[in-house]
């Protein structure tokens, strides 16, 4: 079994990003930006309803406050900031779920802030008191393998290990940066082949040619990725035709 997530609600005002309506058809977890890297309180309250009306998993999709950036900027934070921020962010998007008659159910951090709490225990420690302070119960999504699995464990809280079907992979089972070549995968297809074999810990490619095995929950597909409607309809075909349930890890 595995969850497919996705990042929704990534529009601000009158600019639109993503086929929002088409993704939740298929996805069983949805990742909604909180205001900081993208939406804003009618693209938010959309979104909620949607996935609501949909039975798919809520998550807030939190991020360093770089709506210019759309947080894929690394910005320096104290431990201080990023717990108040990443409070603000849950209780912004939970406000909406409320009206919905939904909730949040898990915390996923957005672009430069996952990158970052794969790598710095004090960040990720940082997040997790956020988490804890808001509601112990809620999951959070973070990259597969990386330091940030443990200290948020060590916390007490359930973590999700994820995994990237559309995304290019370093031998160490970190994500390659974008803007590299081999970093976003946008073939139907091969994006398919590789999350089934992501999720049913089958070895695969790094860029360098070496093999890599990932232990996932959840597979994300982005949502802004050229083509993301067609990756996920082809992904989902895929693990169902062999036998792997999709349904949301909450």
């Amino acid at each position: 079994m595995i969850d497919l997530n996705a990042d929704l609600g990534e529009g601000f005002g009158a600019w639109v990003m993503g086929a929002d309506e088409a993704l939740l058809d298929q996805v069983t977890s949805a990742n909604i930006a909180c205001g900081f890297h993208a939406g804003d309180p009618r693209t938010m309250d959309a979104a909620v309803a949607r996935a609501a009306a949909r039975g798919v998993a809520i998550g807030a999709h939190v991020s360093y406050p770089d709506l210019v950036g759309f947080g894929r900027r690394q910005l320096r934070v104290s431990a201080e900031e990023l717990i108040t921020d990443v409070l603000y962010q849950i209780g912004a998007l939970e406000a909406f779920c409320r009206r919905h008659g939904t909730a949040v159910r898990y915390v996923k951090a957005h672009g430069a802030l996952y990158n970052d709490l794969a790598g710095d225990q004090q960040l990720a420690g940082a997040l997790g008191q956020a988490v804890a302070a808001y509601n112990s119960d809620l999951s959070v999504l973070v990259l597969a393998g990386s330091p940030a699995v443990e200290v948020l464990r060590h916390q007490g809280l359930r973590v999700v290990a994820e995994g990237f079907a559309d995304r290019g992979y370093s031998p160490d089972g970190r994500l390659i940066p974008r803007g590299q070549p081999g970093a976003v995968l946008t073939d139907p297809a091969g994006v398919a082949e590789r999350g089934w074999r992501i999720a049913t810990g089958t070895p695969i490619e790094a860029h360098d040619g070496s093999a890599i095995v990932l232990a996932v929950d959840s597979l994300c597909v982005h949502g802004d990725t050229p083509g993301a409607v067609d990756v996920v309809r082809e992904l989902r075909a895929v693990l169902s035709a062999r036998a792997v349930e999709v349904a949301a890890f909450t």
